[in-house]
C-alpha cells in the first residue's frame, strides 16, 4: 500500500510540476484534500452561524464560504454516530450499536472497511488525531483500520473510573501510550498542533486528516488562552476553542497553497448532553426537542458545515436530509475511488447537492439507538415508534413504545411538539409499513455484550 501511495504520488507531482502558476505545496489538482472535524457532544444551537452567542467567528466564516447544511443527522451516541461516519452504514450493520467502554473485549470488525482505508487504497495519507471510541484494545485501533498516524484518545474522556477497572486516561501517538492521566486543559490545542505538522509532511499528495475533537464532551477542559472568555461559561469557552483550532487549520492550508483543493467538513458526533444534577454544563439544541441519548431532533439533528472552493457556492443554506453516513461516499466520489461492492453502502454521496444542483439523494432516516429502530423520517414526515425520557435526576427512562405511535411534520414543527397522528393515518400507516420492511431487511452484525457486563472484573 506505501509502495503503490509513492508512486501515485510521484506521478501526480510531476505532472503538477509541469504547470505554471501551481503553488509547488500544492497536492493534484483533481485529487481534493479531506479534513474532516468532528465535535462531541456539540448542539444544533451551539454555533453562531445557527443562532448561538457563543463566538464562533472562524466556523461562521468556513459556513459563508460553503455549505451550511440544515437537516444533517447522526446517531444519538458516540460509538454509533463514528462507526456510522467511517463505514458510511447504520451502525447496527457493524454490531456498534451501544458506547464501549476501556478494556472491552469489542470493537470494530476486522471486516468492515473504514472511510481511512476506502482513501488509503485511493493513495492518500491518512491521519486520526482525537478521540477514536471504535474500541480500546489495539486490534480496533486506528492503526490498525485504515490510518498510518494516530495521536488521540481510544475513547470518552470521562471514562476514568477506578472502581470498575478503568485505568487513567491514555493518550497514545499511534500505538503507544505516552501520557497517562491525560493533561485535557491542552488537548484541543495539541491537535491542532498534530493536524498542522501532519499537513506539512504530506503536502506534497493527497491526504485525509480526520480531526474528532474530545471537547465539547464532559468533563470540559479548555486552555488557560480560552479559559472565562464566552459569556456561556466553560462549555462556551471549549466551543470557541474548538472554533479557533478550525481557524488555524484553515489557514494553514491557504498559507500551504492547499486552500483550493481542500474538502473540509465540520459536524458532530450527537447532539448535546442534557443538563443534570450531574452534568452542570451542556449545549443547545436550539429549536429542536432533546438532546444527546434521544432520538428526538435534538439528539440526532447536528450542525454540519461544508466547505471546497470552486465547488460548493459560497452561502448556501441547504435543506433536506443529509446524514453523516452520506461522508463515506461523497469522499470517496470526490477522491474518485471505488466504493465496496460486497456490502450495502446505506449512504448517498452528496456532491450536487453541496454543489447546488440537485436536491438531497436521501428521502428517509431511520433512527436507531442501540439495537431497535425508535423512528423513521420520510420527507417531512417523521413517527415516533419508541422514545425514551429523562426523569428529573437526568438518567434517560427504559425504552417504551409509543402506543399508538407518533407523527410530526418536521417543516412545520421542527420542536415536535404537535404530535399529528390522528389527523394522517394513512401517513402513520405508509411509514409503519416501511419501517417494518427495512427493519426485516436489516442484517445485523456481532453485537456486543449487555454494557453492565463491562463493569465486571
Amino acid at each position: 500500500m506505501t509502495d503503490r501511495r509513492k508512486f501515485i504520488s510521484s506521478l501526480f507531482g510531476c505532472c503538477v510540476a509541469g504547470w505554471p502558476g501551481q503553488a509547488e505545496e500544492a497536492s493534484p489538482p483533481h485529487t481534493p484534500n479531506f479534513v474532516l472535524f468532528l465535535a462531541d457532544d456539540l448542539g444544533y444551537g451551539d454555533l453562531s452561524c445557527y443562532g448561538s452567542k457563543i463566538h464562533t467567528p472562524n466556523l461562521d466564516r468556513m459556513a459563508a464560504e460553503g455549505a451550511q447544511l440544515e437537516e444533517f443527522y447522526t446517531f444519538p451516541t458516540c460509538t454509533p454516530s463514528r462507526a456510522a461516519l467511517l463505514t458510511g452504514r447504520y451502525p447496527m450493520r457493524s454490531g456498534l450499536t451501544r458506547v464501549l467502554a476501556p478494556r472491552e473485549h469489542f470493537g470494530i470488525p476486522d471486516s468492515e472497511i473504514t472511510l481511512g482505508q476506502a482513501l488509503e487504497s485511493a493513495g492518500y495519507a491518512t491521519a486520526c488525531i482525537g478521540k477514536w471510541h471504535l474500541g480500546d484494545f489495539l486490534r480496533y485501533a486506528p492503526n490498525r483500520h485504515g490510518f498510518e498516524y494516530f495521536y488521540g484518545l481510544h475513547y470518552s474522556n470521562d471514562m476514568t473510573l477506578p472502581v470498575v477497572d478503568w485505568p487513567p486516561l491514555r493518550l497514545y501517538r499511534n500505538e503507544q501510550i505516552i501520557e497517562s492521566p491525560v493533561h485535557q486543559d491542552t488537548l484541543t490545542q495539541r491537535y491542532t498542533q498534530e493536524a498542522i505538522g501532519f499537513i506539512d509532511r504530506n503536502k506534497g499528495k493527497p491526504f485525509f486528516l480526520y480531526l474528532p475533537y474530545t471537547m465539547p464532551h464532559v468533563p470540559l477542559a479548555v486552555s488557560a488562552a480560552f479559559r472565562g472568555r464566552s459569556s456561556l461559561g466553560l462549555y462556551g469557552d471549549a466551543v470557541e476553542e474548538i472554533d479557533w483550532s478550525v481557524g488555524q487549520i484553515l489557514a494553514h492550508l491557504k498559507a500551504k497553497g492547499l486552500d483550493q483543493n481542500t474538502v473540509a467538513v465540520f459536524t458532530s458526533d450527537n447532539g448535546p448532553a442534557i443538563r443534570t444534577r450531574f452534568v452542570s454544563y451542556a449545549g443547545s439544541a436550539g429549536p429542536l426537542r432533546g438532546g444527546k441519548g434521544t432520538t428526538w431532533e435534538g439528539g440526532t439533528r447536528v450542525p454540519c458545515i461544508a466547505r471546497w472552493p470552486g465547488h460548493i457556492p459560497k452561502g448556501l443554506r441547504l435543506n433536506g436530509i443529509a446524514t453523516i453516513m452520506d461522508l463515506f461516499p461523497t469522499f470517496v466520489e470526490a477522491a474518485h475511488g471505488t466504493l465496496p461492492s460486497d456490502r450495502i453502502i446505506d449512504g448517498n454521496t452528496l456532491l450536487t447537492f453541496l454543489e447546488g444542483k440537485a436536491p438531497s439523494p436521501d428521502h428517509e432516516f431511520f433512527y436507531y439507538s442501540g439495537h431497535r429502530l425508535f423512528a423513521i423520517r420520510v420527507d417531512d414526515w417523521k413517527l415516533e415508534l419508541i422514545e425514551r425520557k429523562r426523569g428529573p435526576r437526568g438518567h434517560l427512562s427504559t425504552p417504551v413504545y409509543c402506543r399508538p405511535p407518533e407523527l410530526y411534520n418536521l417543516k412545520r414543527d421542527p420542536g415536535e411538539r404537535h404530535d399529528v397522528a390522528s389527523d394522517h393515518p394513512d401517513v402513520v400507516k405508509n411509514l409503519s409499513q416501511i419501517a417494518l420492511d427495512f427493519q426485516a431487511k436489516m442484517k445485523p452484525g456481532k453485537l456486543p455484550p449487555p454494557f453492565w457486563e463491562t463493569f465486571l472484573p
